[in-house]
């Protein structure tokens, strides 16, 4: 499904990321309605109306303290997922990174962790935060280790807090703060300058 001419905010070598778009709503719920996906997320698993996948996208775009993009596979321009910041505080510098790889095929091939450097990037210079964080579920190793990849650390962990399937997992906290990226690699990734 090749759009012709997205909107590109930030481009990667491998991802470009630009804004949430109205006529991508019935792919975003395709996504959300693949239990696979989800179970990562540790959202409710179960069929998801198009109408709440609309009403998300509605409270999302107007939402002053998110930011959201759709990530974009580069060779074939196809929207492969969706990423962002939510709980932007601009007092403390601080937000929530989240993603969604909906394209099962498009997995294990970098594509998370370049978005997480980017996004991460982008709240840093961009919006001058100083720390990003995510929580990730222990069963979900190969989030880890793009996260890991993309620069963040582990600063916690809740212990058997989240169960699948009748077992307990630990829920995984990482964060990433602007001091842990290179100046000059942030502006590259997001203003294109060194």
């Amino acid at each position: 499904m090749a759009l012709l001419d997205p909107v590109h905010n930030l481009v990667g070598e491998k991802v470009a990321l630009g804004p949430l778009r109205r006529d991508l709503v019935p792919l975003y719920a395709r996504w959300m309605n693949d239990f696979e996906v989800t179970r990562n997320l540790g959202a409710w698993v179960g069929p998801l109306p198009i109408e709440r996948e609309e009403a998300w996208y509605d409270a999302a775009v107007r939402d002053s303290n998110e930011a959201h993009f759709t990530i974009y596979e580069r060779t074939s321009g196809s929207p492969i997922g969706t990423s962002g910041l939510t709980g932007i505080d601009y007092q403390h510098r601080r937000a929530t990174f989240g993603i969604v790889i909906g394209e099962k095929e498009c997995w294990g091939k970098g594509y998370g962790a370049e978005t997480a450097r980017l996004v991460a990037g982008y709240g840093f210079t961009g919006l001058g935060l100083h720390t990003i964080e995510l929580s990730v579920y222990s069963f979900n190793e190969r989030a880890i280790r793009a996260y890991r990849r993309a620069g963040f650390r582990e600063n916690g962990r809740r212990r058997e807090a989240f169960w699948v399937a009748g077992r307990p997992y630990d829920i995984i906290r990482m964060e990433i703060l602007s001091t842990d990226l290179p100046i000059g690699e942030l502006g590259r990734v997001v203003l294109g300058v060194d």
